[in-house]
């Protein structure tokens, strides 16, 4: 039985299922997540974005600048404006959603720890975490399975 997880926005107008666990998750750390969340860092699953299913409503995209100048999407609740998932470097075939907004947002926990170079100072990472001073060797890093999921989603998208 696949596991699945279901979450929203603020106010209930975006509803939306994760039809799989995500391939990898990430406790983002950098300067920019730190500003666009208002928080210490923003907890990000990657997953396929034929892997969500919206339920209800409607995200619209608002479109942000990035460090790396490939762009950076926001899907937001059209009515209050919550986060919901990103897509990094405007490839449409991967969502970076944010965990914080699942039903059960403690169900799925980071997998690694990015961008620690500018983490907040009195955050203390877990005993063991995975722990990258930017980013990291996704070969490396990225259980098998995940790689391949990450791989075909890629290629199906430039079918």
């Amino acid at each position: 039985m696949t596991e699945t997880f279901e979450g929203g926005c603020s106010c209930g107008a975006v509803r939306y299922r994760l039809k799989s666990r995500p391939m990898f998750t990430h406790c983002c750390h950098c300067l920019d997540c730190q500003n666009q969340t208002g928080s210490a860092f923003a907890i990000n699953a990657l997953i396929e974005t034929s892997r969500i299913e919206v339920l209800a409503g409607e995200p619209h995209k608002v479109e942000m600048p990035s460090p790396s100048g490939r762009g950076h999407d926001i899907y937001r609740c059209p009515t209050c404006e919550v986060a919901l998932w990103s897509d990094y470097g405007r490839r449409p075939y991967i969502r970076f959603v944010r965990v914080a907004t699942l039903d059960k947002p403690h169900a799925i926990e980071p997998d690694v720890h990015i961008f620690t170079r500018s983490k907040v100072p009195w955050v203390r990472l877990p005993d063991g975490a995975r722990a990258f001073e930017v980013f990291y060797d996704m070969k490396q890093e990225w259980p098998a399975e995940s790689f391949a999921r990450r791989e075909a989603a890629s290629r199906a998208a430039v079918a």
